[in-house]
């Protein structure tokens, strides 16, 4: 085959390419007597091109225009500009990336595509055994050999040499075991484990098994090799929710059918949830800090996704891996978890970046923006944990927190007779822990702790006996339908606000899509309220409902002096969730800038401060009360500005970050 090169860029006469090999080495036989021509060209050309054929305003490394004959096969232009930035970005000659881009170019003139997966597939291999023949390296698989791997290298290096032994096969059964491992592993991280370490090394590993495979993917291929990892990680984290099946007898034998199918939902939840990231930047072929920020980013994007996604569920952000070190934990006061949630991913995936690669400049420099992004959050949380400090030595209210820690088949039953003396016996053990000691300002009972359904105009007895301000969880019936409530009652029992919980827990509340099993389905409240009880501004929150950014403390209104928290964890028992559910009340603290008084019926009832430092606590099946005081309320940036403003701050500067990256090695 003729090749007839046309030189628009006189920077291509240093190069010495052999078109005529090239070209020839992609046709064969069949193809000796036609023509193709080749232009040599630079991005403002080939740009100005793109724009005008293909509509789209952008310099690429190679375009292709087929004129359909057998004959004149039709013209390849090439980029010297692109060309030389992706060879430097992938370490190879300018000569070496030239040949795959005609390769490429030719295998389009005679008909070969990539805009489905299978053809990419059948077009890669094509170009892969062609480059091959021509002493050219396979373009689409990274190079495997990692900058440094010895420890006289680098101090990571023995570690690196042990990597690369392990030979790992693209799709191949160790792949997706690993990809389960670490998607276990990185559950560890939380509560009540709290090895911040393991998952570093699970969104670690499980990244550094992503960016190792082929730069191109289609996107079903990339969501099948990740999702082990967000099948065993949503596993691993949330399987304690299945225990509630077996707290109640009566509700076991009726619900345990579910369990095997309810950890197959988990499963398949966490593999369509949890492995964005993963597949996002296996389709996305950029340098590696690029990948990292846009891996940090998406990450956040799916936390964000998870505070509205079927009702929604942001438990377990990444952020509150950090609670044992308060400094950075505090950093949340100013950006949230999802701004914490960023710095931590990101700076992971920079870090594996910077262990495959240490002499790519760009790299380190992505590494330096989260090493000062975490210490900006840093210098901030330390102040805001002097602003928790604020009226510590001043006069305050007394407040008593009842933990009765009855089990759940004391608490409720179906038997209505059993019911009745459960509720006689259940009224008598909140009354005689509520009255010890001297009378407190407030006494805070748990949720549904109060026995019997409250109706409108109905009097608190439990507030008259103890003659004092009550705040108690019950049910309340109104019109026909049934609330979860949070009942303020003053001492002479007058009942003078009910708060009904707003955000329902499906499957426990209320019955998905009305079909879905759900032992109850209880209506919703109106949302956020402020409740002033015995001069104690306060901001009602029962149950999960504190989980959710923006979602206690109306917006614009004054800052409450305290949360109330009433919630039943005896569902949960002694498991991982109970311990993450107070992690999440802490979490919440430091964003809000607010403390919280928690009430648990079984535990963990707790007083927590608002840079989200556990006062005093009553652990897991602990009968008792815990008698506190609240201060150092104060308003924070990420309260102010809200969870939506700084989730478009995280993208806006990512973009920015970015397109930067996107042209620099």
């Amino acid at each position: 085959m003729k090749v007839l090169v046309d030189v628009h860029d006189k920077r291509w006469n240093k190069f010495k390419i052999d078109f005529d090999e090239i070209a020839n080495a992609v046709v064969g036989k069949k193809y000796e007597n036609s023509e193709v021509s080749v232009i040599l060209t630079n991005d403002k050309e080939i740009q100005q091109i793109n724009k005008q054929y293909r509509n789209i305003d952008k310099p690429t490394n190679v375009l292709s225009f087929e004129l359909g004959d057998d004959i004149l096969l039709g013209d390849i232009f090439i980029s010297i500009d692109t060309v030389q930035r992706e060879a430097n970005l992938e370490k190879i000659t300018v000569v070496e990336h030239t040949a795959h881009m005609l390769v490429h170019g030719v295998l389009h003139l005679l008909g070969y595509d990539h805009i489905k997966d299978d053809e990419a597939e059948i077009m890669e291999e094509k170009e892969t055994k062609i480059l091959k023949k021509l002493g050219i390296k396979n373009p689409y698989a990274i190079d495997d050999e990692w900058q440094c791997d010895s420890a006289e290298c680098c101090p990571w290096g023995g570690v690196v040499a042990w990597i690369k032994k392990l030979k790992i096969k693209e799709n191949g059964v160790w792949q997706y075991f690993l990809y389960a491992l670490f998607g276990g592993v990185a559950s560890f991280g939380f509560a009540p484990f709290y090895c911040w370490w393991l998952a570093v090394l699970g969104i670690g590993g499980a990244y550094w098994l992503t960016v190792k495979q082929k730069q191109k993917c289609g996107f079903w291929r990339a969501w099948l090799r990740v999702s082990p990892f967000g099948a065993v990680y949503a596993i691993s984290m949330f399987w304690w929710t299945l225990h509630s099946i077996y707290v109640v007898p009566e509700l076991a034998n009726q619900f345990a059918v579910w369990t095997i199918p309810g950890v197959i939902g988990l499963g398949i939840a966490g593999a369509f949830i949890f492995v964005w990231p993963f597949v996002v930047i296996s389709c996305v072929r950029r340098n590696p800090a690029y990948s990292a920020i846009l891996f940090a980013a998406v990450w956040v994007l799916v936390l964000w996704g998870r505070e509205w996604m079927f009702t929604g569920f942001p438990w377990n952000p990444i952020a509150n891996i950090s609670l044992n070190f308060p400094m950075l934990a505090n950093s949340m006061s100013l950006w949230g978890a999802l701004g914490l949630t960023f710095v931590i991913v990101g700076g992971i995936a920079t870090i594996v970046e910077v262990m495959r690669k240490p002499k790519s400049k760009v790299v380190w420099w992505g590494l330096l923006v989260f090493v000062l992004l975490g210490a900006v959050g840093m210098l901030w949380g330390r102040y805001n944990m002097q602003l928790a400090t604020v009226g510590e030595s001043n006069n305050h209210k007394l407040i008593r927190i009842v933990q009765p820690a009855l089990n759940q088949a004391q608490k409720a039953t179906h038997s209505r007779e059993q019911a009745i003396i459960n509720a006689e016996d259940n009224m008598r053990v909140l009354f005689e822990l509520a009255s010890v000691d001297e009378r407190p300002d407030l006494i805070v009972f748990p949720e549904t702790s109060y026995p019997f359904t409250v109706l409108k105009g109905d009097i608190m007895p439990l507030s008259q006996a103890l003659g004092t301000d009550v705040i108690v969880g019950a049910n309340f019936l109104d019109n026909g339908k049934v609330y979860n409530a949070m009942l303020f009652a003053d001492r002479y029992g007058q009942i003078n606000h009910i708060y009904s919980k707003s955000h329902l827990v499906p499957f426990g509340e209320y019955s998905p899509l009305g079909i879905l099993p759900s032992p109850v389905n209880l209506s919703a409240g109106q949302g956020a309220e402020l409740v002033n009880v015995n001069d104690l501004l306060v901001a009602p929150a029962i149950c999960y409902e504190i989980i959710f950014s923006d979602s206690v403390i109306p917006d614009g209104k004054k800052t409450p002096s305290a949360i109330v928290n009433i919630t039943n964890d005896n569902w949960f028992g002694n498991t991982p969730g109970t311990y993450q559910h107070l992690d999440m009340v802490r979490r919440y603290a430091i964003e809000s800038g607010v403390p919280v008084v928690r009430a648990n019926y079984s535990g963990i009832s707790a007083f927590v401060l608002s840079d989200g430092n556990v006062l005093s606590q009553l652990m897991i099946g602990d009968s008792g009360v815990l008698d506190g005081f609240v201060w150092g309320a104060h308003n924070t940036p990420y309260r102010m500005l809200g969870m939506n403003f700084w989730m478009i701050v995280i993208l806006v500067f990512s973009g920015l970050c970015l397109f930067v990256l996107q042209r620099r090695d």
